[in-house]
């Protein structure tokens, strides 16, 4: 599986070739390109809570949901803290606009309904979408590296077997931009949490810098989390883009601080 970069009606996207050859689900990662926003959100900001005009992010949500082929109006989202907990969607946490509250804390969402988008946000986090097209489940979660240590990819694909008898040899995945481990220089607390939490595996993951700090390949650390959780290596697709290194692409925590708007990755069960 490949992720492949896409655009429809100027809204610029990325999806997986596989996902989306299974059929049966709406999917897609956001890029800041095709939206209406303004000023330092320009212009597709799916964030509701950086501060920009709430219409001008409901017209970028109804722009990214078109282009991805998803039906806008029964989502689902999450207030993010980096963990590792993932929520299952009932009826009763489907909301209908962008802006209503979330009464809740996870990093993970996963659900069986259909017509309901499975929304997570990022800006150098690795956003990671998921779909069972045999028990018809799907999955999205939210991986910064606290998430990553805590190991949210494979209690995603632990969470679909338990709940919803998802066999993890049937479940795709698709790892959206994120930071890339050029772009990802740490201290040590990083890869001593990485080490700690998922074992010397991770090590090939990590290098050490001239300079002294640490590189972490987010996006290698949860693929190889998600082979270790029962994936086919070919079911599982990663992104080479970095969302640090191409700030006019995406947006990027690390380059634009808090001075910027967010992306959004969806999944939907049609």
């Amino acid at each position: 599986m490949n992720i492949i970069e896409q655009t429809k009606n100027g809204v610029v996207f990325f999806q997986s070739d596989g996902i989306a050859a299974a059929g049966g689900a709406a999917h897609g990662f956001s890029t800041r390109r095709g939206g209406v926003s303004e000023g330092m959100w320009e212009s597709l900001n799916l964030g509701v809570s950086r501060g920009d005009d709430p219409d001008h992010v409901r017209e970028n949500y109804r722009r990214f949901f078109a282009a991805i082929g998803a039906d806008g109006r029964r989502l689902a989202m999450t207030n993010q803290v980096h963990g590792g907990v993932v929520r299952c969607i009932t009826t009763a946490d489907v909301k209908s606009d962008p802006y209503d509250k979330v009464g809740y804390e996870a990093d993970g969402l996963m659900t069986d309904l259909a017509g309901v988008a499975l929304v997570v946000f990022s800006a150098d986090c690795i956003p990671i979408l998921f779909y069972d097209p045999a028990r018809r489940v799907i999955a999205a979660v939210h991986a910064g590296w606290r998430g990553t240590a805590a190991g949210i990819a494979a209690k995603a694909v632990e969470r679909m077997r338990d709940v919803y008898d998802c066999r993890p040899e049937d479940i795709l995945a698709a790892v959206g931009p994120g930071i890339g481990p050029d772009c990802f220089e740490t201290h040590e607390d990083v890869p001593n949490a990485m080490t700690a939490a998922l074992s010397t595996a991770v090590l090939q993951h990590i290098k050490i810098k001239e300079n002294g700090k640490f590189s972490v390949d987010l996006k290698g650390i949860n693929a190889m989390r998600l082979e270790q959780a029962g994936l086919l290596p070919e079911h599982i697709a990663v992104c080479g883009q970095c969302t640090s290194c191409l700030p006019d692409l995406f947006w990027s925590h690390r380059k634009q601080g808090t001075s910027r708007g967010s992306m959004a990755a969806a999944i939907q069960l049609l």
